[in-house]
């Protein structure tokens, strides 16, 4: 039996790659006061930066529904497929809620429905759907897909400077860098995504954060975890540099340059420059 790979927008990687793995997605939802859109309908970055910049109070997002769900999974059930739904850390949204009770509706093919919390966000959620991806295109059944994801989580780790925590405290997901708010609004933090939103460390300079991803990404090298990223919000000359350091360090370029869009950075604000990997094995 064939398998599917399902995930939602918040991975962000760029149209070409999840069309080139046959990958699925469901959107999930920005509201304004005077619209709701879908996350995979706003093309415009730059726009919509600019819009949450001068906001007088910051859009809310919201998971796919149900039926969203549904709309993906049942075409992929009658083609034949089982299918691997991963998705965005439950911690930080509840779109692998909606993913589980969609299964629940399917009867007797939820069975054949599998629901992974990536237990990460962006360019992390985003390997570990590649090494899924990867592990289809080996001609893998459900469980060899399942295994692969499961070991790219293991063995990933993802890092992101925030140019400020004050999107993260008006939004309510500040998660673990609570105890940084304050007079602590003024530092340059470094966190991760364990679930929720994780502090890692706090520098007083930009420069100095940038730096401190490149000696994260040495490490990662000296890991093994040679499959890498590089993603921002509003920070293309940044990432460019990052990109051009970490292509020094690992002897071959990025997977990914990319921009995160506006359900994830709704809540981080522009600024936001981050990286990390896995092992190239798993791809």
């Amino acid at each position: 039996m064939a398998v599917a790979i399902v995930s939602d927008t918040c991975h962000y990687l760029p149209r070409e790659l999840l069309a080139g793995h046959d990958i699925h997605q469901v959107s999930l939802y920005v509201h304004w006061p005077d619209q709701t859109q879908r996350e995979s309908e706003i093309t415009d970055y730059d726009a919509y930066y600019e819009r949450l910049r001068v906001a007088p109070e910051l859009p809310t997002t919201s998971q796919p529904s149900i039926g969203d769900f549904l709309a993906v999974y049942e075409p992929l059930l009658q083609a034949g497929n089982e299918i691997v739904s991963i998705h965005l850390a439950g911690g930080m949204s509840g779109t692998v809620r909606a993913a589980e009770q969609a299964r629940e509706q399917l009867g007797a093919s939820a069975e054949r429905v599998h629901v992974i919390d990536s237990a990460t966000a962006c360019g992390g959620e985003g390997l570990v759907v590649l090494a899924a991806a990867a592990a289809v295109r080996d001609g893998g059944d459900v469980d060899a897909v399942l295994e692969r994801a499961f070991r790219a989580r293991a063995q990933l780790t993802l890092w992101f400077a925030l140019d400020t925590l004050e999107y993260l405290r008006r939004g309510g997901r500040v998660g673990g860098a609570q105890a940084w708010l304050g007079a602590a609004l003024k530092i340059k933090p470094i966190l991760s995504v364990e679930s929720e939103i994780t502090p890692i460390e706090r520098v007083r300079t930009s420069g100095r954060a940038f730096e401190r991803l490149v000696d994260l990404l040495r490490s990662r090298k000296q890991d093994g975890a040679d499959a890498w990223m590089v993603q921002h919000i509003q920070a293309p000359e940044q990432a460019e540099k990052l990109a051009a350091r970490g292509t020094e360090i690992f002897g071959c370029e990025p997977l990914v340059v990319a921009e995160i869009g506006p359900v994830i950075g709704t809540h981080v604000g522009p600024g936001l420059l981050g990286t990390g990997g896995i092992p190239s094995s798993l791809l």
